[in-house]
C-alpha cells in the first residue's frame, strides 16, 4: 500500500512523518480494546475494569457471557504504518452508559473503523449513526469470532444500512496482521474520500 501523497490534516513531525487519530468504535464486546492491543506498536493504554454484579441488566450480555472485563473510558495505541505515515488508536467504550465520553473521543479524529459482530449486528447501529453524525468516514470490520454466522457482504450492507460506498472487511482483531490490514483499508478509504471531496468543492 502506497501512502505517499496522502493529503490529510494530521500533523507533521520533524522528520517529515504524518500523525493521523483514527478512531476504533463499536458495540459492547465487538474486540475494540483486543484490536488496539494486537495492532500497537507500543504498549497500549487501556481502562478496563472488571465487570461486577453492579453492571447485570445494565450491560447487554447476549452473545458475550465470556466477557469479563469492560472498557470504562478509552484504548490508546499507535502504529507505524510506513516512513511517512503513524495512527494513533482511539478505541470508544461499547457500553451505552459511557457513550457520553465519544464527544471528547472524536474530536480531531481522521477517520474511524467501527467493528461488527455479525452474532449482534444491533449493537453496532450507534457507532454508525454517531460516525454519520460526526460526518467521520469509516470502514467496518467485521470481526470474526468462532461461532460467527456467514453473510454474504451484500445482506451485513443492507442491515447496517450503510452505503456501497463503505468498504467491509473481514478480520480476527486478535491477530496484528489482519488488525493492520483494516487500517491499510481505512487509510485507502480515506485517500478516495478525500479525493471526492477536493472534486465536489471544485
Amino acid at each position: 500500500m502506497d501512502f505517499k501523497g496522502f493529503d490529510h490534516p494530521g500533523s507533521s513531525g520533524g522528520d517529515g512523518t504524518r500523525s493521523v487519530k483514527v478512531m476504533i468504535a463499536g458495540g459492547f464486546g465487538t474486540g475494540k480494546t483486543t484490536m488496539v492491543r494486537s495492532v500497537s506498536d507500543i504498549r497500549p493504554l487501556t481502562t478496563e475494569e472488571t465487570l461486577t454484579q453492579a453492571s447485570v441488566g445494565v450491560d447487554h450480555l447476549i452473545g458475550v457471557t465470556d466477557k469479563t472485563e469492560t472498557t470504562v473510558s478509552l484504548d490508546f495505541g499507535k502504529i507505524r504504518l510506513n516512513d511517512e505515515l503513524v495512527l494513533y488508536l482511539f478505541g470508544t467504550p461499547g457500553q451505552e452508559r459511557f457513550w457520553f465520553l465519544w464527544n471528547g473521543l472524536f474530536k480531531g479524529a481522521l477517520g474511524a473503523v467501527v467493528l461488527v459482530d455479525t452474532r449482534r449486528l444491533a449493537s453496532s447501529f450507534r457507532a454508525i449513526e454517531e460516525m454519520e453524525r460526526q460526518d467521520v468516514p469509516f470502514v467496518i470490520a467485521l470481526n470474526i469470532f468462532p461461532d460467527s454466522p456467514e453473510h454474504p457482504v451484500d445482506e451485513i450492507r443492507d442491515a447496517l444500512d450503510i452505503s456501497p460506498d463503505i468498504p467491509v472487511v473481514a478480520f480476527d482483531a486478535r491477530d496484528r496482521h489482519s488488525s493492520r490490514d483494516v487500517l491499510a483499508v481505512l487509510i485507502s478509504h480515506l485517500k478516495e474520500h478525500s479525493a471526492v471531496v477536493a472534486l465536489e468543492s471544485r
